[in-house]
């Protein structure tokens, strides 16, 4: 088969495939569901907007959980729900996009960074925001080294507006990582989002497979549902993008289809880490017995061969937990001649991180 026949079959093949598809846009990672699945941990959220909606009081609310497990969709689904009710007005932004207090501010303003002080614009922000507002701040830990203090927290928390803040983390340590002065006046209720199960898995597809193809494939369903559950740290979006790839090409191998997704959102996920988190998983990858005191040598090693500040062992220990929230590598406990040593084991294929390490540092 030369190139022309491969392009002619796989034009026609994704043909077929698209034919099945009713609305491609509840494939998209931002589609929010009519009905997301509903689970206990999703009362307190709500619980606490209407609390500030009916009084006035902020009760700020830190959402914990794993990447996939629906914290983002939570928390737009609300934003579109009570935003027509009145009187809440919500203020999103995104700190993988807008990494600073300034960038997140010029953002809800609609203005650009450059030229502006923080303090121009939290008065500009406060003159035109006298009500009600809710700063749902996603990805709240990927605001930026250079904000040391995040101060856009210290704002919120002690402005006279009274505003509410919902923050969004993968980061199970965030809250150790902010000033006292923050934690002291923010002083925010913890909501922690578990892992998908299975069945909720298998749930959530069967959800989207309704909106968006023409049938159902309930087995298919059962069938990726388990593999993300077992493989992948039960990251919803491995999932959908599973089920997406299948309706594309039925005929192909599931297993192939789930790996390439699974590949595709670590790629993504590998590549928006800071340095020092890649040089973590480096470090991980270099050292093949995995002990966390020998990776750590090797961390801080190849730190100061890049010219990057290395973390204290503290902090080193910090961001494994939140890599390992990300479903990139595990720690487990090892019994080494009369004591336990914990050691570090990656997840997912170390060629994902050969490349990034390339693009990034070579």
């Amino acid at each position: 088969m030369d190139i022309d026949q491969y392009l002619s079959q796989q034009q026609a093949s994704l043909a077929r495939g698209a034919d099945r598809i009713r609305n491609f846009e509840v494939f998209d990672f931002n589609y929010v569901p009519e009905k997301p699945l509903m689970r206990e941990e999703v009362k307190p959220v709500i619980d606490a907007l209407l609390r500030y909606q009916q009084t006035g009081i902020a009760n700020n609310v830190l959402i914990l959980g794993s990447r996939g497990s629906g914290k983002s969709v939570l928390a737009r689904y609300m934003m579109t729900v009570m935003a027509r009710q009145g009187p809440l007005v919500f203020a999103y932004a995104n700190c993988r996009q807008h990494n600073t207090s300034v960038k997140i501010l010029a953002a809800l303003l609609g203005l650009r960074p450059r030229g502006c002080s923080l303090d121009e614009l939290w008065q500009k922000f406060e003159v035109s925001h006298n009500g009600r507002v809710v700063f749902v701040l996603d990805e709240v830990d990927l605001i930026s080294e250079k904000d040391k203090y995040k101060d856009i927290l210290y704002l919120i928390s002690r402005s006279a507006r009274n505003y509410m803040a919902v923050l969004l983390s993968n980061n199970p340590k965030f809250l150790n990582t902010l000033d006292e002065s923050i934690k002291s006046t923010l002083q925010p209720e913890i909501v922690h989002f578990r892992n998908y199960d299975a069945t909720e898995i298998e749930q959530i597809l069967l959800e989207r497979a309704r909106a968006g193809l023409k049938t159902s494939p309930e087995a298919i369903l059962g069938q990726i549902a388990a593999l993300t559950a077992r493989n992948t740290n039960s990251d919803v979006r491995v999932a959908i993008k599973t089920l997406y790839l299948w309706a594309l090409e039925p005929e192909a191998e599931l297993q192939r289809q789930f790996e390439k997704a699974r590949r595709d959102i670590t790629f993504d996920v590998i590549k928006d880490l800071n340095d020092r988190n890649l040089l973590i998983l480096k470090a991980v990858r270099d050292r093949a017995d995995g002990f966390a005191k020998d990776v750590y040598e090797t961390y801080r090693r190849t730190s100061v061969q890049v010219h990057e500040e290395p973390f204290s062992y503290m902090h080193f220990y910090s961001n494994l937990s939140y890599l390992q929230s990300l479903g990139l590598l595990v720690l487990i406990s090892t019994k080494v001649h009369r004591t336990y040593a914990n050691r570090i084991q990656l997840t997912f294929d170390p060629s994902i991180l050969t490349t990034v390490w390339s693009m990034r540092f070579d």
